[in-house]
């Protein structure tokens, strides 16, 4: 019942989408089936030598399928299919590291989830997410065609029925049209609610039972409060040593330099005069020093004016071409905020420094109960989640939300970085 009042609020356009959007999921599943069974020949393979090359392209394409089907589910139908862990590694390099990539994999519970879900998706959930479209082409059929070719099948001899309506008349021809019209409707209007049962068909799928996944919940809160505490420690240290490196050791100088103003004072008031000028300065530089400090915890724009002005300030002070798409209703969480600006930030950094890009595109926005990020710059990519610390860091400051981070960047580029963070509206 709560589903079906749920329809109630959806707008025309989600309505209107639902038929198009329920066929690319048919053909989704139609992709799915020929990649589970890649994958299964490619895994019988593996002891012949061959299977080592050829298995993991085939469960890194099933694996986007199912990436791709956890993104829908929460763009259309704000249903949250998160992963179980972290995005699949790379491939090492050398035989045994092949050797014991698909061994992990083969033995990985998410892989076998996604396999699972690649068999039974395209018989149950290709049924779901095709009677909207099913309905639609049924209601037009009945409502623009139906109406011209009875005739020609009557007089062929042949039995033409809409339905309940036996359609030999005109009169039983335009009795088909109000019929025709209220199943388009239908079509139309429960479109929503049957995407929505695909997406948690989907979700039943790629995720775990209950109890597993609250002994998961607990592991994995477990790590990210680790990490959290870890990272907090590091930043107070950072903080400590940027004072007393910085701000306090420009004040004990400027203590001394008054001290010794103090005593030229009476004798030689010109090299007092300009001991006070050598503080004035060191004054205005240790205020700047304090400020870029605060503006490294918690920066004022972000206080002031939310994520989307902090990052177009930051595109500003970068020096590439950055464009900031940024779609935000409202505000969201101060930490939830600042954890996406540095996270930004570092993104920013890492394409100005290694990637040699030129420019960089930056979209924000909120939906389904997720802020999405995407960072997407051109330039020669080869950027690894397992080995850049910048982005593992950018993973762990993202954990602590029940964040995930994707990385896609094959040599050449482009590189895009995906951020996902779940946040209530």
């Amino acid at each position: 019942m709560n589903d079906i009042l749920a329809v109630e609020r959806v707008g025309w356009r989600a309505r209107l989408a639902a038929p198009g959007r329920g066929l690319l999921l048919v053909g989704l599943a139609l992709v799915e089936a020929v990649a589970a069974c890649v994958v299964a020949a490619t895994a019988m393979l593996i002891p012949l030598g061959i299977g080592l090359y050829l298995f993991p392209p085939s469960v890194f394409w099933l694996s986007g399928l199912a990436e791709r089907a956890r993104r829908y589910a929460g763009r259309w139908s704000a249903v949250a299919v998160v992963r179980l862990g972290p995005a699949r590694p790379a491939v090492p390099a050398g035989l045994l590291g092949r050797v014991r990539w698909c061994w992990q994999t083969l033995t990985d519970r998410e892989f076998w989830y996604e396999y699972r879900w690649s068999l039974i998706d395209p018989i149950a959930g290709a049924f779901v997410a095709g009677v909207p479209f099913s309905l639609v082409v049924y209601g037009v059929f009945g409502a623009l065609v139906q109406p011209f070719v009875w005739q020609p099948i009557d007089r062929a001899g042949g039995s033409n029925w809409y339905m309940v309506v036996h359609v030999n008349t005109w009169a039983r021809a335009l009795l088909a049209v109000p019929i025709a019209v209220a199943v388009t409707v239908f079509g139309l209007w429960y479109g929503p609610w049957l995407l929505r049962v695909h997406a948690r068909l989907t979700r039943a799928l790629l995720t775990v039972d209950r109890t597993e996944e609250l002994t998961r919940r607990v592991e994995q809160l477990a790590g990210t409060r680790a990490a959290a505490v870890d990272s907090s420690a590091a930043e107070l240290r950072r903080i400590e040593r940027d004072l007393h490196d910085g701000a306090q050791a420009r004040l004990v100088a400027m203590g001394m330099s008054l001290s010794n103003a103090e005593r030229l004072i009476e004798r030689d008031p010109e090299a007092a005069r300009a001991l006070v000028a050598e503080v004035r300065q060191n004054s205005s530089k240790a205020l700047r020093e304090l400020r870029d400090l605060v503006r490294g915890i918690h920066p004022p724009v972000l206080a002031d004016r939310g994520l989307p002005d902090a990052v177009r300030a930051l595109a500003l002070d970068t020096p590439l071409d950055v464009e900031v798409d940024a779609r935000l209703a409202h505000r969201l969480p101060p930490p939830l905020e600042s954890a996406v600006y540095f996270a930004v930030n570092e993104l920013l950094a890492n394409a100005a420094k290694h990637s040699g890009a030129g420019r960089v595109d930056v979209a924000i926005a909120l939906g389904g109960g997720l802020l999405r990020v995407r960072v997407r710059d051109d330039g020669c990519g080869g950027a690894d989640l397992h080995r850049g610390s910048g982005l593992r860091g950018v993973q762990r400051r993202l954990a602590a939300f029940d964040g995930t981070l994707r990385v896609d960047s094959p040599a050449g580029g482009p590189t895009v970085v995906e951020l996902e963070v779940p946040c209530g509206s």
